[in-house]
């Protein structure tokens, strides 16, 4: 039995990727048209679809509009029930059906053209009756489902998906998009704060150790214990950073010295630190860390002294 089900899921995979390796014959001019029209156009994408092309529509909108494509969802059966006065007048359709001759796409198709939107097509039969009437054409046609009675949307709506990530990103590299209009879509979770968080921002709760260079062993324990980030800064009375203390040069002197009574900071610091600005992004500040093998910097700007950014600030936001 398990041969047999590695064996249908193995099949099962060759033929989605054949149909997604199959879309390369069909970036066409129409195709290039089609890209180049929702990019110069002035209103915005509007998609429908029925059944499971409708889902595969809602996907792809919400990708578009993430990347910086307005776009919206109409499905097909709503739209000659009221939802057609969604469409505005400088809008570009574009209907996504494999067989292209659906009932509700067949009444919505006219709807469509005698309102002058200019209507593109992703129709996996390019004889069909969407086809026919489209403007342009996203041919997502497969040779055979994965199902393996050839019935369910399988192959198909792989290819409808992959066809709107490929619409996406040649959309995305003409608007120019970049990391930074990506934050301002993704405020939220985890990937957003990849993407925004810079350091001055996970610092502002945090203590900020710092003791002179002629500070007592005493006094450096009770910095480092008190401010409870492992570490504290050496600082000149200008608060320029001169060298960085961690709890585990403290053990190290210990384990060296018989005499600790007039050690001060100056004979256990460690010159020339990590340091990084407060604007820099957190996941800049993480790549550090992690180069250097070390869980805190010093965090400066202009050659001030700031305060800490710990590991723990980092794994706290999500960042790690």
């Amino acid at each position: 039995m398990n041969a047999t089900i590695r064996q249908t899921a193995l099949h099962t995979i060759e033929l989605e990727a054949q149909s997604v390796a199959g879309l390369a014959a069909f970036v066409d001019d129409s195709f290039e048209k089609a890209v180049a029209l929702i990019h110069q156009s002035k209103g915005r994408l509007v998609i429908s679809g029925i059944g499971k092309s409708a889902i595969v529509g809602q996907k792809i909108v919400s990708t578009l509009n993430s990347t910086g494509t307005p776009s919206l969802f109409m499905h097909a059966a709503d739209a000659i029930h009221g939802d057609l006065g969604m469409i505005q007048q400088n809008d570009v359709v574009l209907i996504i059906s494999k067989s292209g001759e659906s009932p509700e796409i067949k009444v919505l198709v006219p709807l469509i053209r005698n309102f002058g939107n200019t209507l593109i097509g992703m129709v996996g039969n390019t004889a069909s009756f969407l086809a026919q009437n489209s403007d342009l054409v996203l041919n997502t046609t497969v040779s055979k489902e994965a199902c393996p009675n050839n019935l369910a949307p399988t192959s198909s709506t792989t290819a409808q998906m992959v066809m709107g990530d490929v619409l996406a990103v040649c959309l995305m590299q003409l608007n120019g998009f970049t990391g930074q209009d990506f934050a301002k879509y993704h405020p939220g979770g985890n990937l957003g704060k990849r993407l925004y968080l810079r350091v001055a921002d996970l610092i502002i709760a945090n203590e900020k150790p710092a003791v002179l260079p002629g500070a007592s062993l005493k006094e450096v324990i009770v910095e480092i214990t008190e401010k409870r980030l492992g570490v504290t800064a050496v600082t000149d009375n200008n608060n320029h950073v001169i060298g960085i203390i961690t709890d585990g040069d403290l053990r190290r002197m210990l384990e060296k010295s018989n005499d600790i009574s007039s050690i001060t900071a100056k004979d256990i610091l460690s010159p020339h630190p990590k340091t990084i600005a407060a604007s820099v992004l957190a996941v800049e500040a993480l790549d550090v860390l992690r180069k250097n093998d070390i869980s805190q910097l010093i965090v400066e700007e202009e050659g001030i002294y700031l305060g800490i950014l710990h590991l723990h600030d980092l794994v706290r936001e999500g960042i790690v």
